[in-house]
């Protein structure tokens, strides 16, 4: 499950440590505890749009620059979602100690069978 208050947690963080700037700058300038701000960073605490305000006004950056980042890392989380939910997950591939040749075999003639320990290729 996306969190959008964790992503939106990582893109002030992000924004923060570009400048250079310590959580205490931030919240002492943005007039937020340093223990609330970081719960907001970390996506443990979702943030008012009052104290969004605060936090991009002392980090000097438009909320809708804010907004766009995140809304941009939320598409990119729900493409990665959803391609991993609907690709196959790959069977584990185990090294061959030998080789099998069906060749002049017709191919209806094949079966393969899937015990739990490993592939057999039989030529019926």
């Amino acid at each position: 499950m996306i969190l959008l208050r964790r992503l939106l947690g990582d893109v002030l963080r992000r924004q923060r440590q570009r400048q250079g700037r310590t959580l205490r700058e931030v919240s002492s300038s943005a007039r937020v505890s340093l223990g609330y701000l970081s719960e907001v960073e970390r996506g443990q605490k979702e943030a008012s749009s009052e104290l969004l305000s605060a936090i991009c006004d002392a980090l000097d950056v438009r909320m809708s620059e804010l907004m766009r980042e995140v809304s941009d890392e939320l598409a990119l989380a729900e493409l990665a979602q959803s391609a991993a939910a609907t690709e196959p997950v790959p069977a584990p591939v185990r090294p061959m100690l030998g080789s099998v040749s069906v060749t002049g075999v017709p191919p209806e003639r094949v079966t393969i069978k899937a015990p739990a320990e490993a592939v057999d290729v039989v030529a019926a």
